[in-house]
Protein backbone atom coordinates (compact mmCIF):
# COMPACT_ATOMS: atom_id res chain seq x y z
CA UNK A 1 0.00 0.00 0.00
CA UNK A 2 1.75 3.07 -1.31
CA UNK A 3 0.48 6.53 -2.06
CA UNK A 4 2.91 6.70 -4.99
CA UNK A 5 1.20 3.88 -6.87
CA UNK A 6 -2.33 4.17 -5.55
CA UNK A 7 -2.65 7.96 -5.56
CA UNK A 8 -0.39 8.88 -8.50
CA UNK A 9 -2.99 11.30 -9.85
CA UNK A 10 -4.12 12.84 -6.49
CA UNK A 11 -1.42 15.43 -6.00
CA UNK A 12 -3.79 18.26 -5.06
CA UNK A 13 -5.83 16.11 -2.67
CA UNK A 14 -2.69 14.92 -0.92
CA UNK A 15 -1.59 18.51 -0.54
CA UNK A 16 -4.92 19.39 1.11
CA UNK A 17 -4.84 16.29 3.34
CA UNK A 18 -1.34 16.95 4.67
CA UNK A 19 -2.26 20.56 5.39
CA UNK A 20 -5.30 19.32 7.29
CA UNK A 21 -3.03 17.01 9.34
CA UNK A 22 -0.86 19.96 10.33
CA UNK A 23 -3.98 21.93 11.28
CA UNK A 24 -5.09 19.06 13.52
CA UNK A 25 -1.69 19.03 15.22
CA UNK A 26 -1.80 22.78 15.78
CA UNK A 27 -5.31 22.46 17.16
CA UNK A 28 -4.08 19.85 19.66
CA UNK A 29 -1.21 22.14 20.65
CA UNK A 30 -3.69 24.94 21.27
CA UNK A 31 -5.81 22.57 23.37
CA UNK A 32 -2.85 21.59 25.57
CA UNK A 33 -1.80 25.21 25.91
CA UNK A 34 -5.25 26.21 27.13
CA UNK A 35 -5.21 23.24 29.51
CA UNK A 36 -1.93 24.47 31.02
CA UNK A 37 -3.41 27.95 31.44
CA UNK A 38 -6.40 26.44 33.22
CA UNK A 39 -4.09 24.43 35.50
CA UNK A 40 -2.09 27.55 36.34
CA UNK A 41 -5.24 29.56 36.99
CA UNK A 42 -6.68 26.77 39.15
CA UNK A 43 -3.43 26.43 41.08
CA UNK A 44 -3.31 30.20 41.60
CA UNK A 45 -6.90 30.26 42.85
CA UNK A 46 -6.19 27.36 45.21
CA UNK A 47 -3.09 29.09 46.57
CA UNK A 48 -5.00 32.35 47.05
CA UNK A 49 -7.79 30.45 48.77
CA UNK A 50 -5.31 28.74 51.09
CA UNK A 51 -3.54 32.02 51.78
CA UNK A 52 -6.83 33.82 52.44
CA UNK A 53 -7.69 31.51 55.34
CA UNK A 54 -4.17 31.24 56.76
CA UNK A 55 -3.89 32.77 60.26
CA UNK A 56 -2.65 36.33 60.32
CA UNK A 57 0.60 36.93 62.13
CA UNK A 58 0.36 38.55 65.55
CA UNK A 59 -3.43 38.27 65.53
CA UNK A 60 -6.08 36.47 67.51
CA UNK A 61 -6.49 33.96 64.67
CA UNK A 62 -2.94 32.75 65.20
CA UNK A 63 -3.76 31.82 68.81
CA UNK A 64 -6.88 29.92 67.79
CA UNK A 65 -4.69 27.42 65.95
CA UNK A 66 -3.57 25.93 69.27
CA UNK A 67 -6.72 23.81 69.11
CA UNK A 68 -6.47 20.49 67.30
CA UNK A 69 -9.51 21.23 65.13
CA UNK A 70 -7.94 24.48 63.96
CA UNK A 71 -4.60 22.74 63.48
CA UNK A 72 -6.35 20.16 61.29
CA UNK A 73 -7.88 22.98 59.29
CA UNK A 74 -4.44 24.60 58.97
CA UNK A 75 -3.04 21.27 57.75
CA UNK A 76 -5.87 21.15 55.21
CA UNK A 77 -4.89 24.61 54.00
CA UNK A 78 -1.24 23.54 53.69
CA UNK A 79 -2.16 20.34 51.86
CA UNK A 80 -4.40 22.36 49.56
CA UNK A 81 -1.42 24.58 48.84
CA UNK A 82 0.66 21.51 48.00
CA UNK A 83 -2.24 20.21 45.92
CA UNK A 84 -2.12 23.47 43.95
CA UNK A 85 1.60 22.94 43.45
CA UNK A 86 0.94 19.65 41.67
CA UNK A 87 -1.34 21.43 39.22
CA UNK A 88 1.47 23.86 38.57
CA UNK A 89 3.73 20.86 37.92
CA UNK A 90 1.19 19.53 35.41
CA UNK A 91 1.14 22.88 33.66
CA UNK A 92 4.92 23.19 33.55
CA UNK A 93 5.56 19.65 32.33
CA UNK A 94 2.83 19.84 29.68
CA UNK A 95 4.27 23.10 28.47
CA UNK A 96 7.84 21.80 28.23
CA UNK A 97 7.18 18.22 27.10
CA UNK A 98 4.13 18.67 24.86
CA UNK A 99 3.46 22.26 23.82
CA UNK A 100 7.04 23.36 23.21
CA UNK A 101 8.11 20.07 21.66
CA UNK A 102 5.10 19.85 19.32
CA UNK A 103 5.48 23.49 18.30
CA UNK A 104 9.04 22.79 17.25
CA UNK A 105 7.95 19.60 15.46
CA UNK A 106 5.21 21.46 13.56
CA UNK A 107 7.75 23.92 12.23
CA UNK A 108 9.97 21.08 11.04
CA UNK A 109 6.95 19.30 9.56
CA UNK A 110 5.92 22.38 7.61
CA UNK A 111 9.40 22.76 6.15
CA UNK A 112 9.57 19.07 5.18
CA UNK A 113 6.11 19.16 3.58
CA UNK A 114 6.99 22.33 1.72
CA UNK A 115 10.13 20.75 0.23
CA UNK A 116 8.27 17.59 -0.87
CA UNK A 117 5.48 19.45 -2.61
CA UNK A 118 8.00 21.83 -4.12
CA UNK A 119 9.73 18.83 -5.71
CA UNK A 120 6.35 17.52 -6.89
CA UNK A 121 5.41 20.83 -8.48
CA UNK A 122 8.82 21.02 -10.12
CA UNK A 123 8.29 17.56 -11.64
CA UNK A 124 4.81 18.61 -12.79
CA UNK A 125 6.19 21.72 -14.42
CA UNK A 126 8.87 19.68 -16.18
CA UNK A 127 6.40 17.17 -17.63
CA UNK A 128 4.12 20.00 -18.66
CA UNK A 129 7.02 21.68 -20.43
CA UNK A 130 7.81 18.44 -22.26
CA UNK A 131 4.17 18.12 -23.26
CA UNK A 132 4.12 21.63 -24.62
CA UNK A 133 7.27 20.91 -26.66
CA UNK A 134 5.65 17.79 -28.04
CA UNK A 135 2.51 19.66 -28.98
CA UNK A 136 4.53 22.41 -30.63
CA UNK A 137 6.60 19.97 -32.73
CA UNK A 138 3.47 18.08 -33.65
CA UNK A 139 1.72 21.21 -34.88
CA UNK A 140 4.83 22.25 -36.77
CA UNK A 141 5.08 18.84 -38.43
CA UNK A 142 1.42 18.99 -39.37
CA UNK A 143 1.81 22.47 -40.77
CA UNK A 144 4.90 21.53 -42.80
CA UNK A 145 3.15 18.48 -44.23
CA UNK A 146 0.24 20.58 -45.38
CA UNK A 147 2.58 23.16 -46.89
CA UNK A 148 4.45 20.39 -48.73
CA UNK A 149 1.19 19.00 -50.15
CA UNK A 150 0.14 22.42 -51.41
CA UNK A 151 3.58 23.02 -52.96
CA UNK A 152 3.43 19.62 -54.71
CA UNK A 153 -0.02 20.30 -56.09
CA UNK A 154 1.06 23.75 -57.31
CA UNK A 155 4.12 22.23 -59.06
CA UNK A 156 2.00 19.60 -60.78
CA UNK A 157 -0.46 22.28 -61.92
CA UNK A 158 2.33 24.46 -63.31
CA UNK A 159 3.94 21.52 -65.04
CA UNK A 160 0.66 20.57 -66.83
CA UNK A 161 0.01 24.09 -68.05
CA UNK A 162 1.56 24.67 -71.55
CA UNK A 163 1.31 28.38 -71.20
CA UNK A 164 3.69 28.48 -68.23
CA UNK A 165 7.33 29.10 -68.88
CA UNK A 166 9.93 26.57 -68.12
CA UNK A 167 11.47 28.86 -65.51
CA UNK A 168 8.22 29.08 -63.60
CA UNK A 169 7.87 25.32 -63.65
CA UNK A 170 11.40 24.91 -62.30
CA UNK A 171 10.73 27.42 -59.56
CA UNK A 172 7.57 25.55 -58.49
CA UNK A 173 9.47 22.27 -58.51
CA UNK A 174 12.21 23.65 -56.26
CA UNK A 175 9.62 25.13 -53.87
CA UNK A 176 7.91 21.74 -53.61
CA UNK A 177 11.21 20.05 -52.86
CA UNK A 178 11.95 22.59 -50.10
CA UNK A 179 8.55 22.02 -48.49
CA UNK A 180 8.99 18.27 -48.61
CA UNK A 181 12.37 18.60 -46.89
CA UNK A 182 10.87 20.83 -44.18
CA UNK A 183 8.11 18.29 -43.59
CA UNK A 184 10.69 15.55 -43.37
CA UNK A 185 12.71 17.53 -40.80
CA UNK A 186 9.59 18.33 -38.78
CA UNK A 187 8.73 14.68 -38.78
CA UNK A 188 12.14 13.73 -37.45
CA UNK A 189 11.97 16.44 -34.77
CA UNK A 190 8.45 15.42 -33.78
CA UNK A 191 9.52 11.80 -33.48
CA UNK A 192 12.50 12.70 -31.33
CA UNK A 193 10.50 14.92 -28.99
CA UNK A 194 7.77 12.29 -28.74
CA UNK A 195 10.26 9.66 -27.62
CA UNK A 196 11.73 12.05 -25.11
CA UNK A 197 8.30 12.97 -23.75
CA UNK A 198 7.31 9.32 -23.37
CA UNK A 199 10.51 8.70 -21.43
CA UNK A 200 9.95 11.73 -19.18
CA UNK A 201 6.33 10.79 -18.65
CA UNK A 202 7.31 7.27 -17.64
CA UNK A 203 9.87 8.62 -15.22
CA UNK A 204 7.33 11.08 -13.85
CA UNK A 205 4.56 8.57 -13.14
CA UNK A 206 6.72 5.61 -12.18
CA UNK A 207 9.72 7.16 -10.46
CA UNK A 208 9.51 10.85 -9.43
CA UNK A 209 5.89 11.04 -8.26
CA UNK A 210 5.97 7.66 -6.42
CA UNK A 211 9.14 8.67 -4.58
CA UNK A 212 7.76 12.05 -3.59
CA UNK A 213 4.39 10.63 -2.54
CA UNK A 214 6.14 7.89 -0.58
CA UNK A 215 8.07 10.51 1.40
CA UNK A 216 4.87 12.47 1.99
CA UNK A 217 3.21 9.27 3.22
CA UNK A 218 6.08 8.60 5.63
CA UNK A 219 5.93 12.20 6.85
CA UNK A 220 2.17 11.90 7.46
CA UNK A 221 2.58 8.62 9.31
CA UNK A 222 5.25 10.16 11.55
CA UNK A 223 2.83 13.00 12.33
CA UNK A 224 0.15 10.49 13.31
CA UNK A 225 2.59 8.59 15.53
CA UNK A 226 3.74 11.87 17.08
CA UNK A 227 0.26 12.97 18.00
CA UNK A 228 -0.41 9.51 19.45
CA UNK A 229 2.69 9.73 21.65
CA UNK A 230 1.68 13.23 22.74
CA UNK A 231 -1.76 12.00 23.77
CA UNK A 232 -0.13 9.25 25.78
CA UNK A 233 2.28 11.72 27.40
CA UNK A 234 -0.72 13.94 28.19
CA UNK A 235 -2.24 11.14 30.26
CA UNK A 236 1.08 10.05 31.83
CA UNK A 237 1.80 13.55 33.13
CA UNK A 238 -1.52 13.47 34.99
CA UNK A 239 -0.79 9.99 36.31
CA UNK A 240 2.61 11.05 37.65
CA UNK A 241 1.10 13.57 40.08
CA UNK A 242 -1.80 11.36 41.18
CA UNK A 243 0.29 9.65 43.93
CA UNK A 244 1.43 13.03 45.27
CA UNK A 245 -2.12 14.37 45.17
CA UNK A 246 -3.16 11.21 46.99
CA UNK A 247 -0.58 11.96 49.68
CA UNK A 248 -2.01 15.46 50.03
CA UNK A 249 -5.48 14.02 50.52
CA UNK A 250 -4.08 11.42 52.93
CA UNK A 251 -2.54 14.30 54.89
CA UNK A 252 -5.95 15.94 55.17
CA UNK A 253 -7.47 12.66 56.40
CA UNK A 254 -4.63 12.23 58.90
CA UNK A 255 -5.14 15.80 60.14
CA UNK A 256 -8.85 15.11 60.58
CA UNK A 257 -8.08 11.94 62.57
CA UNK A 258 -5.72 13.91 64.82
CA UNK A 259 -8.51 16.13 66.16
CA UNK A 260 -8.82 15.59 69.93
CA UNK A 261 -11.94 17.13 71.44
CA UNK A 262 -10.77 16.46 74.99
CA UNK A 263 -7.52 18.29 74.38
CA UNK A 264 -9.40 21.26 72.90
CA UNK A 265 -11.68 21.34 75.94
CA UNK A 266 -8.64 21.37 78.22
CA UNK A 267 -7.14 24.24 76.24
CA UNK A 268 -10.33 26.23 76.78
CA UNK A 269 -9.97 25.64 80.53
CA UNK A 270 -6.34 26.77 80.47
CA UNK A 271 -7.20 29.83 78.42
CA UNK A 272 -10.10 31.14 80.47
CA UNK A 273 -9.69 29.66 83.97
CA UNK A 274 -9.61 32.52 86.52
CA UNK A 275 -8.28 30.53 89.47
CA UNK A 276 -10.91 31.91 91.83
CA UNK A 277 -13.20 29.72 93.89
CA UNK A 278 -16.98 30.12 93.66
CA UNK A 279 -18.62 31.90 96.62
CA UNK A 280 -20.06 29.77 99.37
CA UNK A 281 -23.54 29.72 100.77
CA UNK A 282 -24.87 32.79 102.54
CA UNK A 283 -26.14 32.10 105.99
CA UNK A 284 -29.62 33.07 107.05
CA UNK A 285 -29.66 36.34 109.01
CA UNK A 286 -32.27 36.22 111.73
CA UNK A 287 -33.30 39.79 112.52
CA UNK A 288 -35.55 38.58 115.37
CA UNK A 289 -32.41 37.76 117.37
CA UNK A 290 -29.84 40.22 118.64
CA UNK A 291 -27.32 41.29 115.96
CA UNK A 292 -25.07 38.32 116.51
CA UNK A 293 -24.46 36.18 113.52
CA UNK A 294 -22.29 33.20 113.14
CA UNK A 295 -21.49 32.01 109.68
CA UNK A 296 -19.12 29.61 108.05
CA UNK A 297 -15.82 30.53 106.46
CA UNK A 298 -17.56 30.63 103.09
CA UNK A 299 -20.14 33.32 104.07
CA UNK A 300 -20.49 36.65 105.90
CA UNK A 301 -19.09 36.71 109.45
CA UNK A 302 -18.48 39.09 112.27
CA UNK A 303 -14.70 38.85 112.43
CA UNK A 304 -14.14 41.93 114.51
CA UNK A 305 -16.54 41.10 117.39
CA UNK A 306 -18.31 44.44 117.00
CA UNK A 307 -21.44 43.17 115.29
CA UNK A 308 -20.16 44.41 111.90
CA UNK A 309 -20.67 41.90 109.11
CA UNK A 310 -17.69 40.97 106.91
CA UNK A 311 -17.57 39.57 103.37
CA UNK A 312 -15.40 36.54 102.55
CA UNK A 313 -15.14 34.35 99.49
CA UNK A 314 -14.07 30.75 99.90
CA UNK A 315 -12.22 31.42 103.14
CA UNK A 316 -9.96 34.01 101.53
CA UNK A 317 -9.43 37.34 103.22
CA UNK A 318 -8.96 40.54 101.32
CA UNK A 319 -10.65 39.02 98.29
CA UNK A 320 -8.32 38.32 95.41
CA UNK A 321 -10.63 40.45 93.29
CA UNK A 322 -9.28 43.63 94.88
CA UNK A 323 -5.50 43.17 95.33
CA UNK A 324 -4.52 46.79 94.68
CA UNK A 325 -7.23 48.81 96.50
CA UNK A 326 -5.84 51.09 99.16
CA UNK A 327 -7.73 50.99 102.41
CA UNK A 328 -9.71 54.03 103.36
CA UNK A 329 -8.69 54.99 106.90
CA UNK A 330 -11.21 57.84 107.15
CA UNK A 331 -13.65 57.84 110.11
CA UNK A 332 -16.49 55.40 109.86
CA UNK A 333 -19.71 56.62 108.35
CA UNK A 334 -23.20 55.31 108.77
CA UNK A 335 -23.69 52.37 106.39
CA UNK A 336 -26.74 50.53 105.20
CA UNK A 337 -27.07 46.80 106.03
CA UNK A 338 -24.29 44.66 104.56
CA UNK A 339 -26.75 42.31 102.92
CA UNK A 340 -28.05 45.15 100.71
CA UNK A 341 -24.58 46.20 99.71
CA UNK A 342 -23.58 42.60 99.06
CA UNK A 343 -26.51 42.24 96.69
CA UNK A 344 -25.36 45.35 94.90
CA UNK A 345 -21.88 43.88 94.63
CA UNK A 346 -23.17 40.56 93.24
CA UNK A 347 -25.36 42.27 90.63
CA UNK A 348 -22.87 44.92 89.57
CA UNK A 349 -20.41 44.28 86.73
CA UNK A 350 -17.26 46.26 87.32
CA UNK A 351 -15.23 46.95 84.19
CA UNK A 352 -11.88 46.37 85.85
CA UNK A 353 -11.01 43.25 87.81
CA UNK A 354 -7.27 43.42 87.22
CA UNK A 355 -4.66 45.08 85.02
CA UNK A 356 -6.32 43.92 81.80
CA UNK A 357 -7.24 47.41 80.67
CA UNK A 358 -4.11 49.18 81.91
CA UNK A 359 -1.99 50.70 79.21
CA UNK A 360 1.72 50.43 78.84
CA UNK A 361 3.58 53.59 78.01
CA UNK A 362 6.73 54.20 76.00
CA UNK A 363 8.18 52.66 72.85
CA UNK A 364 9.67 49.16 72.97
CA UNK A 365 13.47 49.12 72.45
CA UNK A 366 14.80 46.93 69.68
CA UNK A 367 16.66 44.65 72.13
CA UNK A 368 13.63 44.45 74.51
CA UNK A 369 15.77 45.81 77.33
CA UNK A 370 12.66 47.15 79.04
CA UNK A 371 11.54 43.59 79.85
CA UNK A 372 12.75 41.37 82.70
CA UNK A 373 15.51 38.94 81.72
CA UNK A 374 13.29 35.89 81.33
CA UNK A 375 10.70 37.72 79.23
CA UNK A 376 13.45 39.39 77.26
CA UNK A 377 15.00 36.02 76.49
CA UNK A 378 11.69 34.69 75.17
CA UNK A 379 11.13 37.71 72.94
CA UNK A 380 14.68 37.60 71.58
CA UNK A 381 14.39 33.87 70.87
CA UNK A 382 11.11 34.49 69.07
CA UNK A 383 12.74 37.25 66.98
CA UNK A 384 15.68 34.98 66.07
CA UNK A 385 13.28 32.25 64.98
CA UNK A 386 11.34 34.70 62.82
CA UNK A 387 14.51 35.94 61.14
CA UNK A 388 15.66 32.36 60.49
CA UNK A 389 12.31 31.56 58.88
CA UNK A 390 12.55 34.62 56.64
CA UNK A 391 16.12 33.70 55.74
CA UNK A 392 15.07 30.16 54.85
CA UNK A 393 12.28 31.54 52.68
CA UNK A 394 14.75 33.76 50.80
CA UNK A 395 17.11 30.80 50.37
CA UNK A 396 14.28 28.71 48.93
CA UNK A 397 13.49 31.53 46.53
CA UNK A 398 17.14 31.68 45.52
CA UNK A 399 17.14 27.95 44.83
CA UNK A 400 13.96 28.29 42.76
CA UNK A 401 15.45 31.12 40.70
CA UNK A 402 18.62 29.09 40.18
CA UNK A 403 16.58 26.12 38.95
CA UNK A 404 14.56 28.37 36.66
CA UNK A 405 17.78 29.81 35.28
CA UNK A 406 19.03 26.29 34.57
CA UNK A 407 15.75 25.55 32.75
CA UNK A 408 16.19 28.69 30.66
CA UNK A 409 19.76 27.70 29.85
CA UNK A 410 18.59 24.29 28.65
CA UNK A 411 15.49 25.66 26.87
CA UNK A 412 16.27 29.22 25.65
CA UNK A 413 12.84 29.51 24.02
CA UNK A 414 11.24 29.52 27.52
CA UNK A 415 13.07 32.66 28.64
CA UNK A 416 16.28 34.64 28.88
CA UNK A 417 18.59 33.37 31.68
CA UNK A 418 20.20 36.81 32.00
CA UNK A 419 16.84 38.30 33.02
CA UNK A 420 17.05 36.40 36.34
CA UNK A 421 20.47 37.73 37.36
CA UNK A 422 19.07 40.95 38.87
CA UNK A 423 16.50 39.05 40.91
CA UNK A 424 19.12 36.54 42.07
CA UNK A 425 21.41 39.37 43.22
CA UNK A 426 18.54 41.02 45.08
CA UNK A 427 17.66 37.78 46.88
CA UNK A 428 21.31 37.25 47.90
CA UNK A 429 21.41 40.78 49.33
CA UNK A 430 18.23 40.11 51.32
CA UNK A 431 19.75 36.90 52.71
CA UNK A 432 22.87 38.78 53.81
CA UNK A 433 20.79 41.50 55.53
CA UNK A 434 18.72 38.90 57.37
CA UNK A 435 21.88 37.04 58.41
CA UNK A 436 23.39 40.22 59.90
CA UNK A 437 20.11 40.99 61.70
CA UNK A 438 19.90 37.45 63.09
CA UNK A 439 23.50 37.63 64.36
CA UNK A 440 22.67 40.87 66.18
CA UNK A 441 19.70 39.34 67.99
CA UNK A 442 21.64 36.13 68.69
CA UNK A 443 24.32 38.21 70.37
CA UNK A 444 21.71 39.87 72.59
CA UNK A 445 20.19 36.47 73.30
CA UNK A 446 23.57 35.05 74.33
CA UNK A 447 24.10 38.06 76.59
CA UNK A 448 20.75 37.50 78.32
CA UNK A 449 21.30 33.76 78.69
CA UNK A 450 24.68 34.49 80.23
CA UNK A 451 23.25 36.67 83.01
CA UNK A 452 20.25 34.49 83.84
CA UNK A 453 20.98 32.52 87.05
CA UNK A 454 20.16 28.85 87.41
CA UNK A 455 16.67 28.75 88.85
CA UNK A 456 15.27 26.13 91.16
CA UNK A 457 13.08 23.28 90.01
CA UNK A 458 9.96 24.80 91.52
CA UNK A 459 10.58 28.18 89.92
CA UNK A 460 10.95 26.53 86.50
CA UNK A 461 7.76 24.58 87.13
CA UNK A 462 5.86 27.73 88.03
CA UNK A 463 7.26 29.57 85.01
CA UNK A 464 6.24 26.70 82.73
CA UNK A 465 2.75 26.70 84.27
CA UNK A 466 2.47 30.41 83.57
CA UNK A 467 3.58 30.00 79.97
CA UNK A 468 1.04 27.23 79.44
CA UNK A 469 -1.93 28.85 81.09
CA UNK A 470 -1.34 32.36 79.76
CA UNK A 471 -0.57 32.33 76.03
CA UNK A 472 0.42 35.65 74.49
CA UNK A 473 -2.86 36.24 72.69
CA UNK A 474 -5.07 35.85 75.81
CA UNK A 475 -5.97 39.18 77.38
CA UNK A 476 -5.23 38.15 80.96
CA UNK A 477 -4.48 40.38 83.88
CA UNK A 478 -1.27 38.58 84.68
CA UNK A 479 0.25 39.22 81.30
CA UNK A 480 -0.43 42.91 81.33
CA UNK A 481 0.95 43.16 84.83
CA UNK A 482 4.04 41.07 84.31
CA UNK A 483 4.88 42.43 80.91
CA UNK A 484 5.73 45.80 82.44
CA UNK A 485 7.33 45.26 85.87
CA UNK A 486 8.65 48.79 85.91
CA UNK A 487 5.12 49.98 86.69
CA UNK A 488 4.73 52.15 83.59
CA UNK A 489 0.91 51.91 83.49
CA UNK A 490 -1.69 54.62 83.14
CA UNK A 491 -5.26 53.99 84.13
CA UNK A 492 -8.25 55.48 82.30
CA UNK A 493 -10.08 58.01 84.44
CA UNK A 494 -13.50 56.39 84.15
CA UNK A 495 -12.14 52.97 85.12
CA UNK A 496 -10.17 54.41 88.02
CA UNK A 497 -13.27 56.17 89.34
CA UNK A 498 -15.28 52.98 89.19
CA UNK A 499 -12.64 51.02 91.12
CA UNK A 500 -12.52 53.74 93.76
CA UNK A 501 -16.28 53.68 94.15
CA UNK A 502 -16.26 49.94 94.72
CA UNK A 503 -13.32 50.29 97.07
CA UNK A 504 -15.15 52.86 99.15
CA UNK A 505 -18.06 50.47 99.59
CA UNK A 506 -16.01 47.57 100.88
CA UNK A 507 -12.82 48.96 102.46
CA UNK A 508 -14.50 49.68 105.73
CA UNK A 509 -15.47 46.05 106.10
CA UNK A 510 -11.81 44.98 106.21
CA UNK A 511 -10.17 47.77 108.19
CA UNK A 512 -9.37 45.78 111.28
CA UNK A 513 -8.61 42.46 109.63
CA UNK A 514 -5.52 40.71 110.93
CA UNK A 515 -2.64 39.89 108.53
CA UNK A 516 -2.45 36.61 106.61
CA UNK A 517 -0.10 33.90 107.89
CA UNK A 518 3.23 33.27 106.18
CA UNK A 519 3.18 30.06 104.11
CA UNK A 520 6.84 30.11 103.12
CA UNK A 521 9.74 32.30 102.12
CA UNK A 522 11.14 33.58 98.84
CA UNK A 523 14.36 35.00 97.50
CA UNK A 524 14.36 37.89 95.02
CA UNK A 525 16.12 36.88 91.79
CA UNK A 526 15.98 40.40 90.31
CA UNK A 527 15.34 43.91 91.53
CA UNK A 528 11.72 45.02 91.07
CA UNK A 529 10.48 48.60 91.46
CA UNK A 530 6.89 48.33 92.69
CA UNK A 531 5.45 51.65 91.55
CA UNK A 532 1.84 50.56 91.09
CA UNK A 533 -0.64 50.52 93.91
CA UNK A 534 -0.66 47.10 95.60
CA UNK A 535 2.89 46.13 94.53
CA UNK A 536 6.03 46.13 96.63
CA UNK A 537 9.64 46.87 95.71
CA UNK A 538 12.30 44.20 96.25
CA UNK A 539 16.06 44.10 95.86
CA UNK A 540 17.96 41.24 94.24
CA UNK A 541 18.99 38.67 96.85
CA UNK A 542 16.50 39.90 99.47
CA UNK A 543 14.59 37.25 101.50
CA UNK A 544 10.91 37.83 102.27
CA UNK A 545 7.85 35.99 103.52
CA UNK A 546 5.26 34.48 101.17
CA UNK A 547 1.70 35.03 102.38
CA UNK A 548 -0.18 34.08 99.19
CA UNK A 549 1.18 31.97 96.33
CA UNK A 550 0.63 32.51 92.62
CA UNK A 551 -2.96 31.66 91.64
CA UNK A 552 -2.16 31.45 87.94
CA UNK A 553 -2.04 35.19 87.22
CA UNK A 554 1.76 35.49 87.44
CA UNK A 555 1.91 37.41 90.78
CA UNK A 556 2.89 36.31 94.28
CA UNK A 557 1.93 38.15 97.47
CA UNK A 558 4.81 38.69 99.90
CA UNK A 559 5.55 40.53 103.17
CA UNK A 560 8.67 42.30 104.33
CA UNK A 561 7.45 43.40 107.76
CA UNK A 562 4.24 43.65 109.73
CA UNK A 563 2.96 46.67 107.79
CA UNK A 564 4.77 46.28 104.43
CA UNK A 565 3.35 43.75 101.97
CA UNK A 566 2.31 43.59 98.34
CA UNK A 567 2.61 41.73 95.03
CA UNK A 568 5.68 40.96 92.92
CA UNK A 569 5.96 39.03 89.61
CA UNK A 570 6.38 35.31 90.31
CA UNK A 571 9.24 35.12 87.78
CA UNK A 572 11.21 37.64 89.88
CA UNK A 573 11.37 35.46 93.01
CA UNK A 574 12.27 31.90 93.90
CA UNK A 575 9.61 30.55 96.26
CA UNK A 576 10.18 28.05 99.09
CA UNK A 577 6.80 26.97 100.44
CA UNK A 578 6.34 25.51 103.90
CA UNK A 579 4.32 22.34 103.27
CA UNK A 580 2.97 22.28 106.80
CA UNK A 581 1.72 25.86 106.62
CA UNK A 582 0.62 25.87 102.97
CA UNK A 583 -3.01 25.04 103.62
CA UNK A 584 -3.30 26.92 106.93
CA UNK A 585 -6.43 29.02 107.37
CA UNK A 586 -5.65 30.41 110.83
CA UNK A 587 -4.06 33.78 111.56
CA UNK A 588 -0.70 34.21 113.21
Amino acid sequence: MSWGTELWDQFDNLEKHTQWGIDILEKYIKFVKERTEIELSYAKQLRNLSKKYQPKKNSKDEEEYRYTACQAFLSTLNETNDYAGQHEVISETMTSQITVELARYVQELKQERKSYFHDGRKAQQHIETCWKQLESSKRRFERDCKEADRAQQYFEKMDADINVTKADVEKARQQAQIRHQMAKDSKADYSSILQKFNHEQHEYYHTHIPNIFQKIQEMEERRIVKIGKSLKKYAELDQEVIPIIGKCLDGIVKAADSIDQKNDSQLVIEAYKSGFEPPGDIEFEDYTQPMKRTVSDNSLSNSRGEGKPELKFGGKSKGKLWPFIKKNKSPKQQKEPLSHRFNEFMTSKPKIHCFRSLKRGGATPEDFSNLPPEQRRKRLQQKVDELNKEMQKEMDQRDAITKMKDVYLKNPQMGDPASLDHKLTEVNQNIEKLRVEAQKFEAWLAEVEGILPARGEQARRQSGMYDTQNPPAINSCAQDRESSPDGSYTEEQSQESEVKVLATDFDDEFDDEEPLPAIGTCKALYTFEGQNEGTISVVEGETLYVIEEDKGDGWTRIRRSEDEEGYVPTSYVEVYLDKNAKGAKTYI
